[in-house]
């Protein structure tokens, strides 16, 4: 009784006054520390005791210390237990063969679980779902189905807790044929569908993307639980359907009985991260501190990401900095959300604190901190990185691969780049398009099209950031017949170009002398009115061609929409000086002075003692720039010997 109240210091305490004890007394004491993690070693005492007068183990003996053991994650004391079982003839003991299969898939011992279970001649239900849980438990989820499937042939019929373990693993392999199969099942055996089995089954509709089948479910659960109501917004939001989810969470939140625990808002603000932040996530963030949940890092991670979504860096530092006990996926938030906004350099410096803090390194967390190498094109700490990949595993990981490839060659390391993908097996599309996007920017087109068809032939489908780059690779080397070929052979595959891929086909037309045609193709895209870029770069080809006609057009087109464009006058100005039309290039000069117009002054940066400086033209606040004028000053002397030679 004190036992199963879960008080067994009483319960030992009872045992110790008893004037005689026999094997039910001491196989009630041993089960009772065999149920609990932190006790179950103490149930091997209890065995040592039981020696001491003299008493045999018997198969509830045997099961007990097999469950304690399995608790306890000891496989060499699991071994022994099994020897004694052999020992004391209690090897044909379903109940002890049950156990000790479970034991093994508990040490992750499978094929030692297999043996037992094949040897066991008359196998019941629970012997069936032992060695399915084991198969599940040790990530074999394929195998575990193909057991299942073998114990509903051989006529044995599964329990709502077999039901429920074979949809969850349907769940985790994203396996919808099957959990319809198993749902069909359910319904033409007529079990009776428990709470769990339907949050199973609503679980696997939403993981396999079915909200619609899984919403369905959820309704016909009398009274669902707040895991059924989680599930259910969790499916919606991995599903991108947030009106979906908020909706259902402003009906749970009408619910007398039930609050939002921590996995709710952690559901919901990932629902909405989508929408702007002031119409869902402060609202959510507010209710979040409401209810004591600021400090969770579960949480915490969502609303981090939330905000990084919209924008707001200041934002999620703020709630990561409030966070003690940050783990993993809340550093790597930090660290992608960083590198997303261009702000590489926060993004190698939470890499570096996260490492420091000593949690374990995974391949998110790889791949930003490289991502953010490449965008501050630092080599040295992406090559620091790179040892990390290698040191941690991750150089066969696919995300990682394709980072590193990435990182070289915007590096302009393309012999490391070609290097590292040489040793790829079976490149995904994000490598390919890595390297393609290497060789577009190293001019080496023959290459870039030849990877191009290689793409082609591996099966993979191209994508926008494929066609960008060898569009690139062709905008680089005038190759405007190619170019014409690509573009109409990504239209064919249903891919729409974006502004980029305009900006390369404007570029290629303009630069041949095709003016007209690159007009025409600005005219005829989405992004006439909004992208001034494109009509900028025709009137830029129209200067150095001189066609005034192509070139005044595209000029009013830019200064309809921005009146004050500093380059567009300066470009118009060269135009008319190009067709010695002196007036005009006076009075555009004129406007210029007018208007005062002020160019904001470039940012360039260098690495230099593991630090990167940030300087502009004219800078006079950086702490070193007086070293800077002291060093061009000595050089200077040098220069000019240079220009004298």
């Amino acid at each position: 009784m004190y036992a199963r109240c879960g008080s067994i210091r009483d319960s030992h305490l009872v045992f110790d006054k008893m004037p005689q004890r026999n094997l039910v007394s001491f196989n009630a004491l041993i089960t009772a520390y065999s149920r609990v993690p932190d006790h179950a070693i103490l149930a091997f005492e209890v065995l040592a005791q039981m020696g001491i007068e003299y008493l045999r183990p018997d198969g509830s003996t045997f099961t007990s210390l097999l469950q304690a053991s399995s608790l306890y994650g000891d496989w060499l004391v699991g071994t022994l237990l099994h020897a004694q079982v052999v020992k004391f003839g209690f090897l044909n003991d379903v109940r002890v063969q049950t156990s000790l299969l479970g034991m093994y898939s508990n040490c992750g011992d499978l094929e030692s679980a297999k043996r037992v279970f094949e040897s066991i001649d008359d196998k019941d239900v629970m012997t069936w779902n032992s060695i399915i849980f084991g198969n599940f438990k040790n990530d074999e989820l394929k195998e575990g189905l193909d057991v299942f499937g073998r114990m509903v042939r051989t006529g044995v019929i599964p329990t709502e807790f077999t039901y429920s373990m074979v949809l969850n693993a349907c769940s985790r392999l994203g396996d919808f044929h099957s959990g319809q199969l198993i749902h069909a099942q359910v319904i033409v055996s007529d079990a009776l569908a428990d709470l769990p089995l339907q949050n199973a089954l609503l679980d696997m509709y939403c993981s396999c993307g079915d909200t619609q089948i899984a919403f369905s479910v959820f309704c016909r659960i009398e009274n669902p639980d707040l895991v059924s109501w989680n599930s259910m917004i969790s499916g919606y939001s991995e599903n991108e359907e947030g009106e979906e989810a908020m909706a259902l969470f402003v009906q749970l939140q009408g619910m007398s009985l039930l609050e939002p625990d921590e996995y709710t808002y952690a559901a919901i603000i990932s629902a909405t991260c989508a929408f702007l932040a002031s119409n869902n996530g402060k609202p959510l963030h507010a209710q979040v501190i409401k209810a004591g949940f600021e400090r969770s890092v579960f949480v915490g991670s969502t609303l981090v990401s939330m905000y990084f979504k919209n924008a707001e860096a200041e934002s999620a530092r703020k709630i990561f900095n409030l966070i003690s006990e940050k783990d993993v996926v809340l550093w790597t938030e930090m660290i992608l959300g960083h590198a997303r906004m261009t702000d590489g350099d926060s993004a190698i410096k939470f890499f570096n604190g996260m490492c420091r803090e000593g949690h374990k390194i995974d391949s998110f967390a790889l791949s930003g901190a490289l991502s953010a190498c490449a965008d501050l094109v630092i080599l040295k700490p992406g090559e620091m990185i790179h040892s990390q990949v290698v040191k941690r595993g991750y150089d066969a990981e696919m995300s990682v691969t394709g980072s590193l490839i990435d990182m070289y060659v915007k590096n302009g390391d393309l012999h490391s780049a070609q290097l590292i993908f040489s040793q790829v097996s079976n490149p995904d599309l994000k490598c390919w398009n890595s390297m393609l996007g290497g060789y577009g920017q190293h001019g080496m087109v023959m290459e870039a099209l030849q990877l191009f068809k290689e793409i082609i032939n591996s099966g993979l489908r191209p994508d926008q950031i494929t066609f960008l780059s060898v569009l690139s690779a062709c905008n680089y080397s005038g190759l405007v017949e190619k170019g014409k070929f690509l573009w109409n052979y990504m239209k064919e595959n249903g891919l729409s170009p974006g502004p980029k891929h305009y900006s390369c086909m404007v570029s290629l037309l303009s630069r041949a002398g095709l003016l007209d045609e690159a007009e025409e193709m600005i005219i005829e895209s989405p992004f006439s009115e909004d992208k001034l870029e494109l009509w900028r770069i025709l009137l830029s080809s129209c200067v150095i061609r001189g066609n005034l006609r192509v070139g005044v057009r595209a000029a009013e087109q830019v200064l309809r929409l921005d009146a004050e464009d500093s380059a567009t006058h300066i470009l118009l100005s060269n135009l008319y000086a190009a067709a010695g039309r002196w007036d005009d290039v006076a009075e555009m000069r004129q406007k210029i002075r007018g208007l005062m117009l002020e160019k904001d002054p470039g940012l360039s940066w260098f690495e230099a003692e593991n630090n990167i400086h940030v300087f502009a033209s004219g800078d006079q606040i950086h702490p070193k720039v007086e070293k800077a004028q002291d060093e061009l000053k000595r050089l200077r002397p040098n220069m000019m010997r240079s220009d004298g030679l």
